[in-house]
């Protein structure tokens, strides 16, 4: 009965959302306003039968219904209840409703919270997210139905992907759903404001808190992908430019870019256009990530289905959100003229240049993706783009983001002087390029990416720390007048400062991992010790452990320092019987400034077995900065200017049919 209830919710929630995507829209176009107010109903009606519904599947995998299809295709009763929790997203129908879920969630957030928009535009972009919401219920309903019954259940399921079967993956979809999905609300708020034909500064101040923390989410949502990756496939990377992972960082990208070109809007009322194209372009290759994970089209570990007809649906969700929206910009832009001027040296530019670096480097990782699938298309052959590619083409444009950032956040607005702007920053640069030549000169043959990397991780830092200071006219007035200063910045400008340096340190960890990483491949028996850089690694026992749903073959290895004991690791291979799949388990010795990285592998035919050892140094710092950028949005959504909209009290719209309506 619990079932029946959940489908009937899902299908209920599909016939709100149809009038949600209906009514509002001719309301604001009509100005009648209790057309208008039907979105506030509609929202929170199915914002709660989509919990129902996911409650109801949530039910279901916990007590193992196995009459029902989804779980006895995905869960197993002897299954963990923590994985039999995440089972319910573990696969493609469940993640499908969790991806509805969060839709509905960001559409009852924005009628929540927005209660400073004018009843217009709140209205449209109601309407708008009902559209999305109404195209993925489609979806669902009719090609991915997670409530399917089984005519005769089996006794048993078939269990969850034990890949999928570790705690990272309770969190990693989630962050990852709430970041793809919050970038809907971008892409409503730019076509509603292209059906409206207005955009100004009190627009941007509203798209931006709500774009912000869908790239919060998705930084964590990535990191946390990396960390999976990194600790659970024992391959010892931590990222593979897997087209599921690129999927992913492209909105990303799209959303920081969209970001930086909010702030232009709303403070100089400039490249409005160019905005609108970035909030729609973000959400588009949200589109793309699904389509690419669900369509079976590229091969990855991360795939959900194989299912071209499915594919081919939600292409088709693509093509007329993406060409709808980018139709409608043809006929509109032209009418969003810039109010604001300004010279090629002023933030303005400085922004529009970390805009096109961003947008262009994600073209670069789109193609990489994507070509493969063009060449089987067109020519028949097989073939890869993997990491050099990805490497040698994506790297320049982000070495040149970097070099730039500091030096476009101080510059003044409308037009600068880069002399003028560069003389609080010259002892930053230099003590970059120091730090730069000094690791140059103490490393023995080592890569030139890590002296250029940290010369550009202490230039980011160290830049913010500059700019903070520069704001608060450190040095031109006393010291206790510069903290009082500094305690009355805005906490955006705190916030852009953190996440600024957060990059820095991501920056850092990547070229101290890419350099001086270390690896051994060995075949060990026990008693067996083999050194690694400073440290010896002995094979103490290899031995048979059975778990609650696999049997593992786990080795017993002691770290050592100068012959003194310091750790225990234990690596491990598994096997799952009901999945009839093994895995690897790596087992990892942390420090702040490295970790030792070990992989058991088959015993071998003459005796012992194939053991791989890493030395990775500053590897954690990789997801210390993705933590620090991510704590840097979290403090820029507190300042109180993202949860009010000043802006608008100065611009109040005009709907059809009204008056002027202030924004709060």
């Amino acid at each position: 009965m619990i079932i029946e209830i959940g489908h009937f919710a899902l299908i209920v929630a599909f016939m709100v959302a149809i009038v949600q995507s209906v009514v509002p829209l001719i309301g604001a176009q009509k100005g009648w306003h209790g057309w208008m107010a039907v979105a506030r109903p509609t929202a929170n009606a199915q914002f709660f039968l989509l919990t129902l519904s996911f409650a109801a599947l949530t039910y279901a995998f916990v007590v193992s219904d196995f009459s029902v299809q989804l779980v006895a295709t995905n869960s197993n009763s002897a299954k963990p209840m923590l994985y039999k929790v995440t089972g319910v997203w573990g696969n493609h129908e469940g993640s499908m409703l969790l991806w509805v879920l969060i839709l509905a969630l960001f559409g009852a957030l924005v009628m929540w919270f927005g209660n400073n928009l004018p009843p217009g535009l709140k209205a449209r972009v109601m309407a708008v997210q009902a559209m999305i919401t109404v195209a993925f219920l489609a979806f669902l309903i009719f090609t991915s139905n997670p409530f399917e019954r089984l005519p005769f259940p089996p006794l048993d399921g078939q269990d969850l992907n034990p890949l999928l079967q570790d705690p990272g993956l309770a969190f990693h979809p989630p962050f990852l759903y709430l970041g793809y999905v919050g970038l809907s609300v971008s892409f409503s708020f730019a076509v509603a404001a292209l059906i409206e034909g207005r955009v100004d500064a009190a627009w941007a101040r509203w798209v931006r808190p709500w774009t912000l923390a869908a790239w919060v989410f998705l930084t964590l949502g990535i990191a946390l992908g990396s960390w999976w990756a990194y600790y659970e496939l024992g391959w010892g990377g931590w990222w593979f430019w897997d087209p599921v992972e690129n999927a992913s960082f492209m909105p990303w990208l799209f959303a920081a870019a969209l970001l930086h070109s909010a702030t232009v809007v709303e403070k100089r009322e400039s490249l409005k256009s160019w905005t609108i194209l970035l909030a729609i372009m973000a959400f588009s290759f949200s589109l793309i990530g699904t389509f690419i994970v669900r369509s079976g089209i590229l091969t990855s570990v991360h795939a959900f289905a194989l299912d071209p007809d499915r594919g081919m649906f939600i292409l088709g969700i693509f093509i007329l959100f993406t060409g709808g929206a980018l139709t409608l910009y043809a006929f509109r832009a032209p009418a969003l003229a810039s109010k604001g001027v300004f010279g090629i040296v002023s933030r303005e530019a400085g922004l529009l240049a970390n805009n096109i670096l961003l947008t262009v480097a994600c073209l670069v990782v789109f193609v990489g993706t994507m070509w493969p699938l063009v060449i089987e298309m067109t020519t028949g052959r097989r073939i890869s783009v993997g990491p050099p590619f990805f490497d040698m083409a994506f790297t320049p444009f982000m070495v040149a983001m970097a070099a730039i950032l500091p030096l476009a956040a101080v510059l003044p607005w409308k037009r600068g002087d880069v002399g003028r702007a560069m003389r609080p920053l010259w002892g930053a640069a230099a003590l970059s390029v120091a730090l730069g030549a000094l690791v140059w000169s103490l490393q023995t043959g080592g890569r030139m990416l890590a002296p250029i990397g940290i010369t550009l991780a202490a230039w980011l830092v160290l830049g913010a720390l500059v700019d903070l200071w520069s704001r608060a006219r450190g040095g031109e007035v006393p010291l206790a007048e510069t903290a009082r200063r500094l305690s009355n910045l805005p906490r955006a400008d705190y916030g852009k400062a953190v996440a600024h340096s957060g990059l820095g340190l991501l920056i850092f960890g990547i070229a101290a991992i890419t350099a001086w990483e270390v690896e051994k491949v060995r075949v060990m028996d026990r008693g067996d010790i083999e050194p690694l850089m400073h440290y010896e690694v002995r094979l103490d026992d290899v031995r048979e452990v059975e778990g609650p749903n696999y049997i593992s073959t786990m080795a017993f290895f002691t770290l050592l320092r100068d012959g003194n004991e310091i750790g225990t690791l234990t690596p491990e291979k598994r096997w799952y019987p009901v999945a009839r799949m093994n895995t690897t388990e790596a087992a990892m010795h942390h420090r702040l400034s490295r970790d030792i990285y070990l992989v058991v592998g088959d015993p071998q035919d003459l005796g012992g077995w194939a053991v791989r050892l890493y030395y990775k140094p500053f590897v954690n710092w990789i997801w210390i900065g993705a933590i620090v950028m991510s704590l840097g949005g979290v403090l820029s959504l507190t300042d109180r200017r993202f949860r009010v909209a000043p802006g608008a009290a100065r611009n109040p719209r005009r709907q059809p049919g009204e008056g002027a309506v202030p924004a709060e």
